[in-house]
C-alpha cells in the first residue's frame, strides 16, 4: 500500500461477521468522524480531476452522499443522488440490481444529467459491483458520459472493479482490503 492508502486504512474500522457469518464490514463512519482523514480521502479522490470538465458527480446512498457532495464542492460541479426505490419525488428512471446480499431497485431523476454531460460516480466501497454497475446503467440510460468511479475502499477479490472496467469504466480507489 501507499503512504496515503496506510494512513487511510488506520482510520477505517473492520467490524468482522457483520452483516453475517464470515463477512468483514469496512466502516467508514470512523474515517468521516476523522476530520484530516475525510479531508484527506476527498482530496484524493479529487486530485486526478482537477483542472478537468467535470459536470456533475452521481453519489450512491448512503454514503456516496457525503463523499460525492464533498467532491462535486471541490469540483465545482453539480451533484446528482442514486436512491433507493420510491424515495425521489420528480418522474424517475428505475433499475434492479445485485447486492452481495441479494437484490434491491434504485432511481434517479430523468432529469439530473443532460445528454452528454460527464459524470464521475463515487461511493465508499467496491465490493461485488452489483450497485455501482446499476448506478452506471442509469446514468448512461438518462445519457450521461460516465468517465470514471471512485471508491475508498475496493474488495478485489469480489471483483466489482473488473466488471465496472467492462464496461469502459475507468475505476480510481485509495484502499484495497483482503478478506470480505
Amino acid at each position: 500500500m501507499t503512504k496515503i492508502a496506510d494512513e487511510l486504512s488506520l482510520s477505517i474500522r473492520s467490524i468482522t461477521d457483520y452483516p453475517k457469518p464470515g463477512i468483514i464490514f469496512r466502516d467508514i463512519t470512523t474515517l468521516l468522524g476523522d476530520a484530516r482523514s475525510f479531508r484527506r480521502a476527498v482530496d484524493e479522490l479529487v486530485q486526478p480531476y482537477v483542472g478537468l470538465k467535470v459536470d456533475k458527480i452521481a453519489g450512491m446512498e448512503a454514503r456516496g452522499f457525503i463523499l460525492g457532495g464533498a467532491v462535486a464542492h471541490q469540483l465545482s460541479a453539480g451533484f446528482v443522488p442514486i436512491r433507493k426505490k420510491g424515495k425521489l419525488p420528480h418522474e424517475t428512471v428505475r433499475i434492479a440490481y445485485s447486492l452481495e446480499y441479494g437484490v434491491d431497485e434504485m432511481e434517479i431523476h430523468m432529469d439530473a444529467v443532460k445528454p452528454g454531460e460527464k459524470v464521475i460516480l463515487v461511493d465508499d466501497l467496491i465490493a461485488t459491483g452489483g450497485t455501482a454497475v446499476g448506478a452506471v446503467q442509469l446514468l448512461r440510460q438518462i445519457g450521461a458520459d460516465v468517465v470514471s468511479a471512485c471508491f475508498v475502499i475496493d474488495l478485489p477479490e469480489l471483483g466489482g472493479r473488473k466488471k465496472l472496467e467492462a464496461l469502459g469504466v475507468e475505476v480510481r480507489t485509495l484502499v484495497e482490503f483482503e478478506g470480505h
